[in-house]
């Protein structure tokens, strides 16, 4: 039998689970979202999305993880009282399986974008103009073999286990991480054109905050930059220790996670400034702020050959960021099925990590080889139809199915005032009718309200 993993301690989970937060989400969606949706009236109520939305759900995957101390699958057949609620629990937790696996498959294509333009920063003083190209140029070659360096680099650092792969790396990476943004922030901030993209992003646009479209956006926003709906905030629950206090540990991943977000925006959007200052196009034919792809691929590497011989110091900075950013998140999301592998299957964690790792390589492949046709059709099903449905019967599972006494007996382990707190009067209700609600809204505005 494997043993199960655990934390070491509590700094150790808060940087895993903020790592498996922090992703490239938070440091090119969070920007451009805030540009398009009011300045600072996004941020305002981005943030308080994130307190009023996020952070009960992250609760509840937390909650249930350290509970049952199982994998997904597992843990949601534990707290299942009946026949049909485990029927419910395995074919919810499987379906966060395939989820997280997709999302894996073409986050690792992403990433492995990452890598090679960070290489190309440094190919650039070498002279290897041909291989420099081949690093930018977008290739089926070019991105197989950069998928492949970043899957087996996930691999490696899940291979290790909790304690040795997942929380210390993380404990390395994410105050890299944090160094990197910060020093760029501060780089940025004294280029000229930084200035308007600084009151772009804190002045607000108060007209906008009640804007339908802002509202959903920054919803979509604290839900989904918080890894909620796959399981991840699940596993890494159940590898915290019966001493800790949840709804502490759970407030500091969310300050952390929206913390760097509104970091990548003080980055970012003064950066946009910059580039146009610079020359370089920052605005599409419509008029909006160019944002995804075209602006880390094209508007920011532009800005940084603008800058002379210090932007490739600065543009190796900028995709190690990124890097960094994607790695954090990927092993959390890695470890969901290998977690069950090797709980339910009673499989190495080597071999498991391994097994899993090279399947969810074949499938980058097959999406590598339809690129146009499955990309964009593999973010959609995943991110916008999915997880927030996976999130809504989270939801039910603690508010509906899982025994009330039993919930907080366990919250109770790591506070003995829980059940007079200010937390258990709110978040159980919330829980069980706001978050729904919200999450259902949220799904038909995105889905089917279009």
């Amino acid at each position: 039998m494997n043993k199960r993993g655990q934390f070491s301690s509590r700094l150790g989970f808060i940087l895993a689970a903020a790592g498996a937060a922090v992703g490239l989400g938070n440091i090119w969606g969070f920007p451009t979202q805030v540009a398009s949706n009011g300045g600072g009236a996004f941020v305002l109520v981005y943030l308080v999305l994130t307190f009023a939305l996020a952070y009960p759900i992250l609760m509840v995957e937390l909650t249930i993880g350290r509970f049952a101390q199982a994998n997904m699958v597992g843990a949601l057949q534990k707290i299942s009282p009946t026949k049909w609620t485990r029927k419910l629990g395995t074919f919810t937790g499987l379906w966060g399986m395939l989820v997280v696996t997709l999302i894996l498959s073409f986050y690792a294509i992403i990433a492995g974008w990452m890598i090679a333009y960070f290489l190309n920063t440094i190919t650039q003083f070498s002279g290897l103009v041909e291989f420099s190209a081949w690093l930018v140029d977008f290739s089926l070659s070019r991105n197989i073999v950069f998928c492949v360096i970043f899957s087996c680099l996930n691999v490696a650092i899940v291979c290790k286990g909790v304690t040795e792969g997942i929380e210390r790396w993380s404990s390395r990476l994410m105050p890299m991480l944090l160094i990197l943004i910060v020093v760029l922030i501060i780089y940025v901030a004294t280029l000229d054109g930084a200035a308007q993209g600084w009151r772009v992003y804190l002045v607000p646009d108060f007209s906008k905050i009640l804007d339908p479209q802002l509202l959903v956006s920054a919803m979509g926003q604290a839900f989904f930059s918080l890894s909620l709906g796959v399981g991840a905030m699940l596993i890494y629950g159940s590898y915290v220790s019966k001493q800790e206090n949840l709804p502490e540990l759970g407030a500091s991943v969310a300050l952390i996670d929206s913390g760097i977000a509104i970091l990548a925006g003080m980055l970012i959007i003064p950066a946009m400034y910059v580039a146009q200052h610079n020359g370089v196009t920052i605005f599409t034919e419509t008029g909006d702020l160019i944002d995804g792809d075209r602006l880390i691929f094209k508007v920011i590497p532009q800005l940084f050959g603008s800058m002379g011989a210090i932007g490739n110091l600065i543009g190796a900075a900028f995709f190690l960021l990124m890097a960094i950013a994607a790695l954090t998140s990927s092993i959390s999301m890695l470890e969901v099925p290998v977690a069950y592998a090797v709980e339910s299957r009673n499989i190495t964690r080597h071999k498991a990590a391994w097994l899993v790792g090279a399947g969810i390589m074949v499938i980058s492949l097959i999406i590598m080889f339809n690129f146009e046709l499955l990309f964009s059709l593999v973010i959609k099903v995943t991110t916008e139809y999915s997880q927030p449905m996976i999130g809504f019967l989270l939801c039910v599972y603690a508010g509906w199915i899982w025994h009330r006494n039993e919930l907080l007996t366990e919250l109770s382990r790591g506070c003995t005032t829980m059940e007079a707190s200010l937390f258990w009067k709110i978040w159980p209700y919330y829980v069980r009718i706001v978050c729904p609600v919200i999450i259902l809204v949220m799904f038909y505005k995105s889905v089917i309200g279009r």
